[in-house]
């Protein structure tokens, strides 16, 4: 095999920059999901040191290991805390834990007592309930207590290690009900913030297609891919949520959680779409084409309607501000008019309509109207 080409001086610049924006865009995403669980993470610890506290002091034990690892596997990192899986996973640690005590304490430990408390436990779980929550979690700590027997003998006896999931559980229950969560922040500030990293790559490319620049509509593609991550997220997060709404007490907010998650199925679209603008738009960079600028203008203000969407989305209010501006860029979006004889200039007018109509969805029009919305060609 031969060996590529070496990079010139410009290449190996280019290459550093994407380099060094790819790991800027990563922080800044890093920082929001610090942001969005510093305090599910600080209460879940908080719990886990109260259990782990109340079970060496007040139930005497000398090491309450399944304490602290009850309340935190039961209230984990995010607000998503309805009661029910909260329930479910505390149900679902006692019957793990109490079964493999019982095991050891009657019949020892090895790998076919391992497999026989897994069985019986799983079995146990799905017999008390539906929940699959409830289920893995019982099999997990039956196989976490048969393959940590000594453990026992500093717990507090044959049903040590139970009563501490007992005290783990109802802590993390106790900080469930006094903490109740909105699953609808989260979801609305992951749709900020993957909103508003689709207007910060319109906005690279919008100046990329000003200036003529390659290395500036590449960073637009860069910034588009990155942004992966963020969407998958909002989405899976909705999604999710709305799932669990339609039997929790969050179930009042099931409409405007069905909502996001369909927001985030037309921006993720939208993403898509601008990525393949970004692409073709250095040919037309490169062809001197003279009616970029028109093009820039029209992708910016696209841009800042994205920016209402977005703070719309955020603060859970109307998106009738950032519907009116998104149409009022979509009457624009008219290739006899931007880039009139020019082609390359056309081609891109045409790509730019499709994220429009589904960013103009995702303000609240339907897709007829949202077609509409755009002059006819």
């Amino acid at each position: 095999m031969t060996a590529g080409p070496a990079l010139g001086p410009a290449g190996e610049a280019a290459r550093t920059a994407v380099r060094s924006m790819v790991r800027r865009i990563r922080v800044r995403q890093g920082w929001a999901r610090v942001r969005s669980g510093f305090w599910p993470i600080v209460q879940a610890s908080l719990a886990a040191g109260v259990a782990y506290a109340f079970a060496h002091h007040v139930l005497g034990h000398a090491q309450p290991f399944f304490a602290a690892v009850a309340a935190w596997v039961c209230l984990g990192f995010s607000l998503d805390r309805e009661l029910r899986r909260v329930v479910e996973v505390a149900v679902g640690v006692a019957v793990g834990v109490a079964m493999g005590d019982l095991v050891v304490h009657l019949i020892g430990s090895g790998w076919w007592q391992l497999t026989l408390v897994l069985l019986v436990s799983a079995l146990a779980a799905r017999f008390l309930d539906r929940g699959a929550l409830l289920t893995t979690q019982a099999g997990v700590q039956a196989i976490v207590v048969v393959g940590l027997p000594a453990a026992s003998v500093a717990t507090g006896g044959a049903l040590g290690r139970w009563t501490d999931a007992l005290a783990g559980g109802g802590v993390a229950l106790l900080v469930a009900v006094l903490t109740p969560g909105d699953p609808r922040r989260r979801i609305r500030a992951l749709a900020g913030g993957a909103t508003g990293e689709l207007a910060d790559t319109l906005e690279a490319l919008a100046r990329g297609l000003r200036e003529h620049d390659a290395d500036e509509l590449a960073a637009a593609l860069v910034r588009g891919r990155a942004s992966e991550p963020v969407l998958a997220d909002w989405y899976d997060t909705a999604r999710h949520a709305a799932e669990i709404a339609r039997v929790s007490v969050n179930r009042v907010h099931r409409d405007e959680i069905r909502r996001l998650a369909s927001q985030a199925v037309l921006v993720d679209r939208a993403m898509r779409s601008v990525r393949v603008l970004a692409r073709r738009a250095p040919t037309a960079a490169r062809s001197g084409a003279q009616e970029l600028g028109d093009l820039a203008a029209l992708v910016e203000r696209y841009a800042s309607a994205i920016r209402s969407l977005a703070a719309a989305l955020t603060a859970g209010a109307s998106t009738d501000k950032a519907r009116d501006e998104l149409a009022a860029v979509a009457a624009e979006a008219d290739p006899r008019v931007v880039g009139e004889g020019q082609w390359q200039v056309q081609s891109l007018v045409l790509l730019l309509r499709s994220p429009i109509v589904d960013t103009l969805e995702a303000a609240g029009l339907s897709p007829a109207q949202a077609r509409d919305a755009l002059p006819e060609i």
